[in-house]
């Protein structure tokens, strides 16, 4: 899959300065306030194109507001003095932003847990539905699209199955293959491994770092440290709506940085560039 056409190598004028890339999220000062409560306090931090990126924190951190910030479902709670940017823009149209950023949360998951056939289930992500429904015309092109999604992930087999009958594992990479149909330039993974059995999480995993050489910048939001795949190389970690550290993973997952972020005494185990905490 690839992240659209690049502009000629030469294309800038010699003598011209070259802009930097525009980077894919800019959080500037943010705070953002859900039922009365803080939930996120004076977050900063900027995510460029190809840096994957991992942000882990407890439960109640700030990670589910995090996403519905980058989702634009939550915005900031004093604009005038915090920037929240996708692309270098504050305002979009949600459609065209689903374009550009996946999303694959458990809440959708589950949604698309149902007797529908994996193609279709595909399919509808070009229309933010579940299953196709009448309304919607389905052009050869977008068919082209959602087969070649299912093939990236070793799916395509299973194209006429429904997913109630489909192993869970399978489940999670029809829903990636989902999120992929627009050929998104990033995707936010949200705890992609949770209640997965030892089978199933290694094959998200492997669909995870398949996904990170392609070319899709990878935002992994999660509590579990074995989902940190080696390519990701950048951990923000969060605690109580703030950021707690951002830097290299090596420095992120010490076991005296991870206690202090817990809350509890952690020993870690690193293996073939997966964490394991204990």
């Amino acid at each position: 899959m690839n992240n659209g056409p690049l502009p000629p190598a030469g294309s800038v004028p010699r003598g011209q300065p070259v802009s930097a890339p525009v980077p894919i999220l800019e959080f500037e000062n943010v705070t953002i306030c859900r039922d009365g409560t803080v939930a996120l306090e004076n977050i900063s931090f900027t995510i460029s194109k190809g840096q994957h990126t991992a942000i882990l924190g407890p439960n109640g951190s700030g990670k589910s507001t995090l996403i519905k910030a980058m989702t634009r479902e939550l915005y900031p709670r004093y604009p005038e003095r915090s920037r929240l940017r996708l692309w270098g823009r504050e305002t979009w149209q949600l459609f065209e932003l689903r374009s550009l950023l996946g999303i694959v949360t458990n809440d959708l998951v589950q949604s698309c847990s149902r007797p529908i056939p994996a193609l279709e289930i595909v399919l509808s992500g070009c229309f933010s539905s579940i299953g196709i429904w009448p309304n919607h015309r389905v052009t050869p092109e977008m068919e082209a699209r959602a087969m070649e999604a299912l093939r990236f992930f070793d799916l395509e087999h299973l194209a006429s199955r429904p997913l109630s009958e489909m192993s869970s594992g399978e489940v999670r990479r029809a829903v990636f293959a989902r999120a992929l149909v627009h050929d998104p330039r990033a995707l936010v993974l949200d705890e992609p491994t949770n209640s997965l059995d030892l089978r199933a999480q290694h094959e998200v995993r492997e669909a995870m770092r398949r996904l990170a050489a392609s070319g899709v910048t990878v935002i992994l939001v999660t509590h579990h440290l074995p989902d940190i795949i080696p390519e990701i190389q950048r951990t923000i970690l969060l605690r109580n709506g703030r950021i707690f550290f951002d830097g290299d993973k090596n420095s992120a997952l010490r076991p005296e940085r991870l206690g202090a972020l817990f809350d509890v005494p952690v020993r870690v185990l690193e293996s073939d560039g997966l964490y394991h905490a204990w």
